[in-house]
């Protein structure tokens, strides 16, 4: 996190600023709202004829709608018909609702009389004209479109998204397009991968498939470079074996800057840069790929977008069955989530094995095991990460 910074700003239209981060300061070029207007549909009146005894007989002298300003003043004893959003008319400063009076002829009988200034919006009251309305940083939810809507900014500066370049590597992998040989298997991590940049914000560029040949590696990370990639991200290549090579090539051509965590699944993960561009190197195995983008690449994204905060919040859960390890890791396991009345229960989605990508698919989230950890019974209570859903967008809880 402390190599990845904050990407520069870019002009773009409003709808597409929506659920990213503003780069300027807004501020008003106008009250909202403009004029002084009515809250309610009903009658506009002078207060100080409220203060009799109700029923309350006033003349009728006109009417006004919204997004027209009238022409008339009401007098002592006298009301004007008035729309929701139409401006009150001059000598008026209370609307009194039309469930609120009776009709006769051309008066109105006020029945129950409101207090002095009832349902009327002042000028200005929701925003001053050059009022600061968003300041840079502001994350740009619906609300907050809205607003720069209602002050006219049509155009706005965001962080720009990061351009995130996706290598896979291996001589057993293949598009998903081409039919696997003996020994091949389809190439799932690019999109799965490609899926959570998406959805951390980020545009990806995928590269394809890098054979086990360190000039054909070093060939996809020159790529990457090329498309003018903010961060890349690649998929196998960083175990021991003799062909991991993505950890060889990125120590000969940048800077490694870590290798192996006391993690699982995700061990064999790597982290440098190229060129100055941050570059992760993923596990091959398809869950352990999943699980150290949303731990690692996840979080990067976010900030460079200029995001402070790219926590996920986390719930607390009662394990169903015990769970027995000893080797000193930090497990991320798969559980599904049941809703009790006292709370969440988590369940194992089965075959825990970092190539079981079917295992992700049961599953509502991730039971985080501290590495101090070697035995939990049922009923222990556990720190579950909760995978997203459907609409799930990085602002929301």
């Amino acid at each position: 996190m402390a190599t990845v910074r904050v990407l520069e700003a870019e002009r773009v239209a409003l709808l597409q600023a929506a659920g990213r981060v503003l780069a300027e300061p807004v501020a008003a070029d106008r009250d909202i709202p403009p004029l002084t207007n009515s809250a309610m549909d009903g009658y506009a009146v002078r207060g100080a004829d409220l203060y009799a005894r109700p029923p309350i007989r006033l003349e009728v002298v006109g009417e006004v709608a919204a997004g027209y300003v009238p022409d008339l003043v009401v007098e002592a004893g006298q009301a004007m018909r008035i729309m929701t959003g139409a401006p009150v008319p001059a000598g008026a400063d209370t609307v009194v609702r039309f469930e609120d009076i009776e009709l006769d002829g051309g008066a109105v009988v006020i029945l129950n009389a409101p207090r002095a200034g009832a349902d009327v919006r002042q000028a200005g009251e929701d925003v001053r004209a050059g009022q600061a309305v968003l300041e840079p940083g502001a994350v740009l939810r619906p609300q907050e479109v809205g607003m720069l809507a209602a002050v006219g900014c049509l155009e706005v500066a965001v962080v720009r998204r990061p351009r995130v370049a996706i290598l896979a590597t291996g001589d057993e992998v293949v598009p998903p397009d081409q039919p696997p040989g003996p020994g091949q298997i389809r190439d799932a991590n690019s999109y799965t991968v490609a899926a959570q940049v998406q959805e951390a914000g980020g545009v990806p560029l995928l590269l394809g498939v890098a054979r086990d040949r360190e000039a054909l590696v070093r060939q996809g990370m020159r790529a990457a470079l090329g498309r003018r990639a903010d961060f890349i991200i690649t998929s196998g290549g960083v175990s021991v074996g003799d062909f991991d090579l993505v950890k060889q090539v990125l120590a000969a051509e940048g800077e490694m800057h870590f290798w192996s965590l006391n993690m699982k699944p995700g061990r064999p993960l790597a982290f440098g840069v190229v060129d100055s561009v941050p570059l992760l190197g993923l596990p091959g195995n398809p869950v352990a790929a999943m699980i150290s983008a949303e731990l690692f690449a996840r979080p990067a994204l976010l900030k460079m977008q200029g995001f402070a905060d790219w926590s996920r919040p986390t719930v607390r859960a009662c394990l169903t069955q015990p769970i027995a390890r000893k080797d000193g890791r930090r497990h991320y396991l798969r559980v599904q989530l049941r809703e009790t009345e006292s709370g969440y229960e988590a369940t194992l989605t089965g075959d825990q094995g970092s190539g079981i990508l079917n295992s992700l698919l049961q599953a509502d989230g991730l039971a985080i095991i501290p590495e101090v950890v070697d035995h939990l019974h049922v009923g222990a209570e556990v720190e579950v990460l909760p995978l997203p859903r459907v609409g799930f967008r990085r602002f929301c809880a």
